[in-house]
């Protein structure tokens, strides 16, 4: 235990002084920008259309122009002139995105040895614009990294700070006063809303009605600790905005018991327990489609409550060799974060103890249980959104959001309505959806642009592209996003991610290290 503990400090040591964010910013912003002939996805639903123009001045989109048919020549005549100063971007043949928002970014962690900037590299190589933050650090020091991208003075997306609720509070919050005046404060340090855990149900109420009345978000991990008397329809009618992964929603599903079955030897502090019991709730909750399910769907519908689901987050407790498998860990996976990832019993979101085929097939039921309830509550209408939590459980920033897309498609969702989730939806939950999550005159230039159609297959937005065999039985990889735009500025994706592989490459040679799978000794 101390080894380790000495591994993580050293390596985070190592990442923190050798990380500083590079000259390379972008280029841009231009006093105008003309996006040429691009194939463009607008994020609301409606289906791909192109050769379209787009005009971007002052970080605003002004115009979106249809230059030409499929098969014809483009009318140089009608397409939107250049004025000087301005910067032309050929995406001829691309595919052209609204900027991706995760909704569950969580930015590092000294524990797992990510600084922001390889984290935000990360993000805005997979097309990521603008991240809601859950907790896991203080608001000053998410207004400070909010600020900095604002400004477009570092490599980021777009910051969204959620503060963890009592953050900073010596003595806990105990009373409804208490959890008033903290809200207060939390809104007055800049934060834009606040990561619930859950609490005392007079605690909750109080917190959430103050946190209405400042206009502040709100998301809420409903952990077991306290989700007996407070689960999601309690939150969803107090005035809580979102829910994250799917902890509290089972608990409003029960009709024949009112707490979960733990076995009597349960330890919540024990990942094993916690994770493995995790995989057999859904199974204990109201059948799909029955009055009782139907009903509590109806009731969040009503409240527009929106469900993030972080699919991808889970995904080893379903199937552990392909998550520490992916591809991606060995060149993109600092050491100390892979280090993290490995059985403890101590860090959370680090793998478990001792997992197998009995409790992979669980929660493979559990997905299906889970999967048809976020379907049906879109296909109703529901908000959806996209969010990723990276940095656990073998998930990494960026790929894990791609992953997420897929399991939303897995999950039944059409691709268009998988975009959506990662755009518009998205915005809409932050509520702003009048600046970005769609492309339309007006809003603010964030894009995604690759050179294969995400829609026919979602991996060729992994930066390591998709494995494809040309006509002339040459192996290649295709797509990985070419450029992210970001206010206007536009950043190659493929630098980003030479940056992180340098970075990686770097922690490599100073620790004398090569990535191992878990129990493999040199």
């Amino acid at each position: 235990m101390k080894s380790n503990t000495l591994f993580l400090l050293l390596s985070f040591l190592f990442t923190f002084n050798s990380f500083s964010q590079e000259n390379y910013l972008g280029e841009g912003p231009f006093n105008q920008l003309i996006i040429r002939g691009a194939m463009l996805i607008n994020g609301d639903g409606s289906p791909p259309r192109g050769p379209i123009d787009i005009v971007v001045e002052n970080n605003k989109i002004i115009k979106i122009q249809i230059v030409g048919y499929p098969g014809v020549s483009i009318n140089e005549s009608r397409r939107p002139k250049l004025i000087e100063g301005g910067k032309e971007l050929d995406a001829s043949g691309m595919y052209l995105l609204p900027g991706f928002i995760d909704m569950h970014g969580h930015i590092g962690g000294n524990a797992q040895g990510a600084d922001p900037e390889y984290v935000f590299k990360l993000w805005m190589a997979h097309g990521i614009t603008t991240v809601r933050q859950p907790s896991g650090k203080s608001a000053k020091e998410l207004l400070e990294l909010k600020n900095k991208s604002n400004a477009n003075e570092i490599v980021a997306p777009r910051i969204f700070g959620y503060t963890g609720f009592g953050s900073g509070a010596k003595n806990g919050i105990n009373t409804p006063e208490e959890a008033r005046a903290w809200v207060r404060e939390n809104s007055e340090k800049g934060a834009d809303g606040i990561k619930f855990f859950g609490a005392e149900p007079e605690i909750m109420t109080a917190a959430l009605d103050e946190n209405k009345k400042l206009g502040l978000g709100s998301a809420c991990h409903h952990a077991q600790l306290s989700v007996a008397r407070w689960n999601v329809l309690h939150s969803a009618r107090a005035g809580l905005t979102s829910m994250e992964h799917w902890y509290g929603l089972p608990e409003a599903l029960f009709e024949d018991r009112t707490i979960q079955n733990y076995p009597l030897d349960y330890n919540y502090q024990n990942e094993q327990h916690r994770f493995e019991e995790a995989g057999k709730l859904w199974a204990q909750a109201a059948k799909p489609y029955s009055e009782h399910w139907n009903n509590v769907m109806n009731e969040l519908i009503d409240l527009d409550f929106t469900l993030d689901p972080t699919f991808n987050i889970y995904e080893a407790s379903r199937d552990l060799h392909r998550a520490r498998r992916a591809e991606w860990h060995e060149d993109y996976t600092l050491p100390s974060l892979w280090k993290f990832y490995e059985p403890s019993k101590i860090s959370h979101g680090s793998y478990w103890h001792d997992w197998g085929t009995e409790q992979e097939v669980a929660w493979k039921k559990n997905y299906q249980l889970w999967m048809t309830f976020i379907n049906e509550y879109k296909n109703r209408g529901g908000r959806v959104t996209a969010g990723s939590d990276s940095g656990f459980i073998y998930q990494l920033y960026g790929f894990a959001y791609i992953r997420e897309l897929e399991l939303l498609r897995e999950a039944g969702f059409h691709p268009l309505e998988v975009i959506r989730a990662a755009t518009l939806n998205g915005a809409e939950a932050l509520k702003w959806d009048d600046k970005i999550g769609s492309i339309q005159v007006g809003k603010l230039a964030d894009f995604v642009i690759v050179d294969e159609n995400p829609l026919k297959n979602l991996k060729v937005l992994y930066g390591t592209g998709a494995v494809k065999l040309t006509e002339d039985n040459e192996v290649i990889r295709a797509g990985g996003v070419k450029f992210t735009v970001k206010d206007g500025i536009i950043y190659d994706a493929k630098k980003l991610l030479s940056d992180v592989k340098k970075m990686v490459d770097s922690e490599k040679e100073k620790l004398d290290w090569d990535l191992k799978q878990p129990g493999i000794k040199k």
